[in-house]
């Protein structure tokens, strides 16, 4: 008989495997291990210092009533819902905004002290909301979420595998019965026998030629989840925050936070008008996201724009000692990588891909349709509908990391280990090491170039249906013909970042071809999915998920109405509406 360690170098057995540990999978692994389940957490970067979160400079949108208090969960959830032009998933938003004032209580005992005003409540203020809602923690606040999680993680009996890639799931009649991974320390194949997988892997900005998104978002759980037979909703719900810096060239792209705009700082274009009057007149420069990025992109495009392709940002009205209190990080952050000062001249800023609203498919409890397969973060789709609000990417992480933990746990509990078929382990191991042993091969950059390129081209902030064609035929190319060729020079397995390239490079197309598809199905424009060839929202027809999935080895897209089950778009509320 075939014995599993044939084809594998080490086999963990763990109740719960939880793939990324940025804040949800971290969240996700201290509930886990309180419910006590046997959990490992797998980071394909550095722990502690990679993946999203740690990036993160905005804060999190909880409804306490301190900034305003008139505000509540209700008009958060409407907030959200009308920020999502309509088709979030209702239910998700119900639960993110209910609970998100006991998380952010859980987060304060955990050691992370948001900023508070004089009175002692917290500091609140709106971003694209009709309420002071979001609690900061300066302007480096995702290092403060990541140093108190790691801190609860380390101090559970929680086993860490540190630059492990997680390559593929592994199924046993249509259940998880666990992962395999590449230690990229070492080289070397890991074959996880788990009960319980939660997906948390962030976004895929990586598939962009410009991304705020670090390196290794290049879309991992959100492919493994399609090839195990998952459902994804929405993915052509691509979110381009407004201000990703234009100059330097090289630097385009990075991330300058909303903070900036959210002290005062006003958009200007070539002849130095506040433009966002044109398009947002009450909210200006702190309108919803897909507005100001779309503003932006309708300046340039009209021959308003800078010398560098893109708007400028300016802050220096602004006293320096408040934007020194308030963003010194930031501005020195900036400093160093334009050589502009925000506090003295305006610095070039336009859109970058920064956030993915289209995910798994999941239920409240973060569960899929794949027996043992949970997903948490930016992994799940539904929460945003077409457009994510600022600060509730954060609520997002801590609601649902920390449901999918429990729920995982819980699942783990009441099933048993699935077998593993030695031959999906061996299939793996060919698949993986198959990059190394090829001749005459492409170097993995030299694709994901071309596909960043055609995706930010054509699948970008506008798209036509011309231009999604041309980008599917492009990535349907590129699987077929250039992907089997796709290999790295064969020597030392330890550290082999081109190596990792190359197995993230079909994870990149599979999304890629999502979104492209998603992005032709709907026939509209909505929220952050913007077409030149159909620029009108269409309530009538489009009020729907786009819904993906593979069947018969096929990508397969198709559209499912919206569950309207507490709030309902206005004109739907008139009779006339269904004349």
């Amino acid at each position: 008989m075939v014995s599993l360690r044939e084809f594998t170098d080490d086999v963990v057995e763990t109740d719960v495997l939880v793939v990324g540990a940025g804040a949800a999978g971290l969240l996700a692994g201290i509930k886990a291990d309180d419910m006590n389940a046997d959990v490992a957490i797998c980071s394909k970067g550095l722990f502690r210092k990679s993946g999203a979160t740690v990036m993160s400079t905005g804060g999190m949108e909880v409804a306490i009533g301190h900034g305003d208090p008139t505000d509540n969960p209700d008009v958060h959830f409407i907030d959200t819902v009308v920020g999502g032009e309509y088709i979030n998933d209702q239910r998700l938003v119900e639960t993110l905004t209910r609970e998100a004032v006991e998380r952010l209580v859980d987060l304060e005992r955990m050691g992370i002290v948001f900023e508070r005003q004089e009175d002692g409540r917290l500091f609140q203020f709106a971003p694209g909301g009709a309420h002071a809602r979001v609690v900061i923690l300066g302007d480096l606040a995702g290092s403060h979420y990541m140093v108190a999680l790691n801190r609860e993680v380390m101090r559970r009996n929680i086993r860490i595998f540190e630059e492990v890639m997680i390559t593929n799931l592994l199924t046993s009649n249509g259940a998880i019965s666990g992962a395999i991974g590449l230690d990229i320390k070492k080289g070397e194949l890991i074959t996880f026998k788990s009960k319980a997988v939660i997906l948390a892997t962030g976004g895929a900005g990586q598939i962009y030629k410009y991304t705020s998104n670090p390196v290794q978002a290049t879309g991992d759980g959100r492919a493994m989840a399609y090839r195990v037979g998952a459902e994804l909703i929405d993915m052509e719900m691509v979110q381009f925050h407004p201000t990703g810096l234009a100059y330097p060239p090289e630097r385009r792209g990075t991330l300058v936070t909303e903070a900036v705009r959210m002290i005062g700082a006003y958009l200007l274009n070539n002849r130095g008008e506040r433009f966002m009057k044109r398009y947002d007149p009450q909210r200006m420069e702190l309108a919803k996201r897909d507005v100001v990025a779309r503003a932006i992109c309708t300046e340039v495009r009209e021959g308003r724009g800078t010398e560098w392709g893109g708007v400028y940002l300016d802050a220096s009205h602004i006293p320096e000692d408040v934007i020194e209190r308030r963003l010194g990080v930031t501005r020195r952050k900036i400093l160093f990588l334009t050589g502009m000062d925000i506090a003295k001249e305006p610095i070039h800023v336009y859109p970058t891909c920064h956030y993915f609203m289209g995910g798994v498919r999941a239920e409240p409890d973060c569960s899929t349709k794949i027996p043992g397969l949970f997903v948490a973060g930016e992994e799940m789709g539904g929460v945003h509908g077409a457009n994510r609000l600022g600060g509730n990417s954060i609520t997002t992480l801590i609601v649902f990391g920390w449901r999918a933990g429990i729920s995982a746990a819980k699942y783990a509990r009441n099933t048993d280990y699935k077998p593993i078929n030695p031959s999906d382990v061996m299939r793996e191991r060919e698949r993986i090491f198959g990059f190394l042993d090829k001749k005459d091969f492409i170097h993995p950059m030299k694709v994901k170039r071309e596909l960043q390129e055609v995706m930010w081209e054509n699948v970008g902030i506008v798209r036509t249906g011309d231009s999604m064609k041309n980008a599917l035929n492009v990535v349907k190319r590129i699987k077929m013909q250039d992907l089997p060729r796709v290999g790295v020079p064969d020597g030392s397995r330890r550290y082999r970042m081109d190596w990792v390239e190359a197995i993230e490079l079909g994870n990149m197309l599979t999304v890629a071809e999502m979104v492209t598809r998603a992005a032709m199905f709907r026939k509209e424009s909505r929220g952050a999915h913007v077409r030149d060839d159909y620029p009108q929202k269409d309530n009538r027809n489009w009020l729907v998920h786009t819904v993906i999935r593979m069947v018969d080895g096929e990508m397969k897209v198709w559209t499912e109405p919206v569950e309207l089950i507490k709030l309902k778009p206005p004109e739907m509320l008139e009779a006339a509406y269904y004349e």
